[in-house]
């Protein structure tokens, strides 16, 4: 029986880890907004709530993503401490990042990637998608198994956001190596800790080089590719970006985007392996992917939650929220809340109103490469689709159907699966 209570650790806790929708479900008994009792921390489990503090960008900054926890370089003052936040240094810069800007400067940023996202652009990804899904799918189904994880979706989703970002063939796994070497982001591990430099942004700074002298020599020698680009991408008022922002743009985007869908893709095999009835209604109506990744997003997306520091004294609903005050919007608590969903725990193909779960989050700061993940994760299902007559989770190592036993990575952000043994019975 699980032990999992309303004073459980969201951040440290084992158990919430594995069952997170559990320990929602007991915050949400006591209101849609809860304040955690050993932790400066409010935690948001209502829909409606949820998304009025994400469309709210005039009371809550970003800027406490993705270290929550961390110390703030100043010591918050009065009712509104939104110059305080505006004037101040981040605590630790290799962090400062663009899911961390607010305003004018986050949504310059933004634009710089606009170049990636024309639609030549996204149809020249998608094509090379379609082959390397087809490719990887055939191989794995004729080899009969695979670890799903490290074998396909990882190195799948890496190969399309390289190539989509123009990264050369040879520096594609130096990054994928330095980011599997790390923690997770949201490491639990490490919670809490006062650390100037947590251990996760050693890949970014390492693929921060990278990009740097991609997009320096991009600008003193252009070429005809997307690096290019990126490399000359101009902010909306025509101005110049310091090579700086650039390379945060492009690197974040490489490292994010990877999470986000390898962790996605790897939760929908999870799930197709569970649920065999879905995967063969798939399978023979290849056209209801991409509403079954809608509804896997909002059931169990791979993001399980986003951060914000409150600039002023304000509410959320009915509860008081001081200067200050830290926020965690916990999307899947959101895409479960009952008030907004009917049997809000079901799978439910076709649901209603679907597309406006918030798995991707909402408003300025919506993943910005949500659109890119629906795309890639349906090529690859597709594609394994196509090829098999069935597959599932193989008992040897995660037990049989009514006892399955699968390992999550130890982040309070990212809702990923470790490993996923998967056998094939082919077309």
């Amino acid at each position: 029986m699980s032990s999992i209570t309303a004073q459980s650790d969201f951040f440290t806790d084992r158990e919430v880890l594995l069952d997170p929708y559990g320990y929602f479900e007991k915050l949400r008994e006591h209101g849609p907004v809860f304040r955690m009792p050993n932790r400066d921390v409010v935690i948001v489990t209502g829909f409606a709530e949820g998304v009025s503090v994400l469309l709210n960008h005039t009371d809550y900054s970003s800027v406490i993503n993705p270290e929550p926890l961390a110390p703030l370089s100043f010591v918050p003052e009065g009712d509104d401490i939104s110059e305080q936040i505006a004037q101040a240094k981040p605590a630790n810069p290799s962090l400062e990042l663009l899911v961390t800007y607010d305003g004018d400067r986050h949504t310059a940023a933004r634009h710089l990637l606009n170049p990636l996202f024309v639609p030549s652009r996204l149809k020249a990804n998608k094509d090379f998608m379609a082959r390397y899904a087809d490719a990887m799918a055939q191989d794995m189904v004729a080899r009969g198994s695979c670890e799903l994880i490290n074998e396909v979706a990882t190195p799948y989703v890496t190969m399309v956001i390289a190539d989509l970002l123009g990264v050369p063939e040879e520096d594609r796994q130096k990054f994928r190596d330095v980011i599997d070497a790390g923690p997770p982001p949201g490491n639990m591990d490490t919670a809490g800790e006062d650390q100037q430099a947590p251990k996760g942004s050693n890949a970014l700074m390492f693929m921060a080089g990278f990009f740097f002298q991609y997009l320096t020599d991009r600008r003193a020698n252009p070429r005809e590719d997307v690096m290019t680009e990126l490399a000359l991408a101009r902010y909306p008022d025509g101005s110049l970006p310091d090579i700086g922002e650039a390379v945060k743009s492009a690197m974040f985007l490489f490292a994010a985007g990877q999470d986000t869908s390898a962790k996605l893709l790897g939760n929908a095999f999870r799930f197709l392996c569970d649920r065999q009835d879905i995967q063969q209604q798939l399978r023979e109506d290849r056209s209801l992917i991409p509403g079954f990744i809608e509804e896997m997003m909002r059931l169990e997306g791979s993001t399980k939650a986003t951060f914000r520091l409150s600039k002023r004294r304000t509410k959320i609903g009915d509860f008081e929220i001081p200067a200050g005050q830290r926020v965690v919007i916990a999307l899947p608590a959101a895409n479960r809340d009952p008030r907004r969903w009917d049997d809000p725990h079901e799978f439910k193909l076709g649901r209603p109103r679907i597309k406006e779960h918030i798995g991707f989050g909402r408003g300025a700061h919506t993943c910005a490469g949500a659109l890119l993940a629906r795309v890639e994760v349906a090529a690859l299902l597709d594609r394994f689709l196509e090829h098999t007559r069935s597959f599932d989770l193989a008992d040897a190592h995660h037990g049989p159907r009514d006892n399955r036993k699968v390992d999550y990575e130890a982040s309070y952000i990212i809702r990923g699966i470790e490993r996923l043994f998967v056998e094939f019975q082919p077309a």
